[in-house]
């Protein structure tokens, strides 16, 4: 039972970082800094293979688990999967909150390359306004 507490531990420092990661990554998109999203990614990743992995180290424990377990064992995985919701709801919310700041981004970068290319055309047709005038004037 030690080795479940042990990787439930474990999971749930995962989580944390997973969290601050989140938390320092909605600061840089806050600002308007999309530069890190790529290692940002890459990141979360890594840290959601590691706790897929204690998942299923913590499938084989259960698996083998005795049969009596201790008040205080029973209180201490209570509190540890309890914790675990918390961090998992709280990442839940930022999640939300990165993919608006995505959404906002997404919908300001196609609002420009609309804006571009409007005004591509603008300076186009004026360009082609000043041919005609040109050519009508020549003999």
């Amino acid at each position: 039972m030690e080795r479940v507490i042990a990787l439930l531990s474990e999971k749930n420092t995962y989580l944390e970082k997973f969290y601050f990661l989140n938390e320092q990554e909605l600061i840089n998109f806050g600002e308007g800094n999309f530069e890190t999203v790529e290692p940002f990614y890459h990141a979360r990743d890594k840290i959601l293979d590691l706790i897929s992995c204690l998942d299923g180290l913590l499938d084989e424990e259960n698996k083998r688990m005795p049969a009596e377990i201790t008040n205080s064992q029973k209180i201490e995985v209570g509190d540890l999967l309890r914790a675990k919701d918390e961090l998992v709801k709280a990442i839940l919310a930022q999640d939300l909150q990165l993919l608006a700041y995505i959404e906002k981004e997404k919908s300001n970068i196609i609002r420009d390359l609309r804006g571009s290319t409007q005004a591509r055309r603008a300076v186009g047709a004026y360009g082609n306004t000043e041919r005609m005038k040109e050519l009508d004037e020549k003999p």
